[in-house]
């Protein structure tokens, strides 16, 4: 893409025009991960915009996440933070940043024990209204978040967890503990969205900034399920890998 392919008539402003032309480049594996994106004044020249205009559509990919400014170095395409591997092994996220050797820190942003609404009290098997445990951490990885966790937990099959010191300890070692039991197995549907203004904010990225929710319902060995909740993983910063073979 050249100068002569930004259309001035076209009705899209010249900075998404920008945007439109780094995404490519990123997306065609011209540049690459951790690699730096031409200078404001390359891009200039590149595409023959004034340099407002160059910033302001840079600007925008890097609230997408695509892009990371560093003062002094210029701008990367930014390099995922973690993997999670795609594994017939259930495995909590924090139990697979660990298996990584990925080293992260735990917030606890909410915490609190209040009556199950319906949908909450059906998809944890306990009666409407009954006290559950709804927890919300922040998990940052070289300090920058990586995941944002809203769980809602039952505690009537796992009583005393919301005792559990959660910056400390995982959920699934506290359900083990508390519940006697291992924990057997999850139903995970992965979706596509945006950010929205509260997780955005906590995983600081623009709220509409793209990030992979993962809605997971995780059960005891007994088939009790003991955590209904999401998991929010900001787009280009957390990816999902795999390896198949075909024998």
């Amino acid at each position: 893409m050249t100068a002569k392919r930004l259309s001035r008539k076209s009705g899209v402003p010249l900075y998404a025009q920008v945007s439109d032309f780094v995404r490519e480049k990123i997306y065609e594996k011209e540049w690459g991960v951790d690699e730096p994106i031409p200078s404001e004044h390359e891009l200039m020249d590149m595409l023959g915009l004034a340099r407002g205009t160059v910033q302001k559509g840079v600007r925008v990919l890097v609230d997408e996440g695509l892009l990371v400014q560093q003062r002094g170095r210029g701008t990367f395409v930014t390099k995922p933070l973690m993997a999670r591997p795609s594994t017939t092994r259930l495995l909590s996220f924090a139990e697979s940043m660990d298996a990584q050797d990925i080293a992260y820190q735990t917030q606890v942003v909410a915490h609190r024990v209040e009556p199950a609404r319906d949908v909450c009290a059906q998809q944890l098997g306990i009666a409407s209204g009954a006290d559950h445990l709804f927890l919300a951490r922040v998990r940052s990885v070289r300090g920058r978040p990586a995941m944002y966790i809203e769980s809602h937990l039952n505690l009537v099959a796992c009583p005393g967890l919301d005792e559990a010191d959660f910056s400390q300890e995982s959920v699934f070692a506290a359900v083990e503990r508390t519940s006697g039991h291992a924990v057997g197995r999850s139903e995970m549907v992965y979706s596509a969205c945006v950010a929205g203004k509260v997780r955005g904010r906590w995983l600081e990225c623009d709220e509409h900034a793209p990030v992979l929710n993962c809605d997971q319902l995780v059960r005891l060995d007994d088939d009790t399920p003991f955590e209904w909740g999401s998991v929010w993983l900001p787009a280009n910063r957390c990816v999902i890998s795999s390896e198949t073979s075909r024998a």
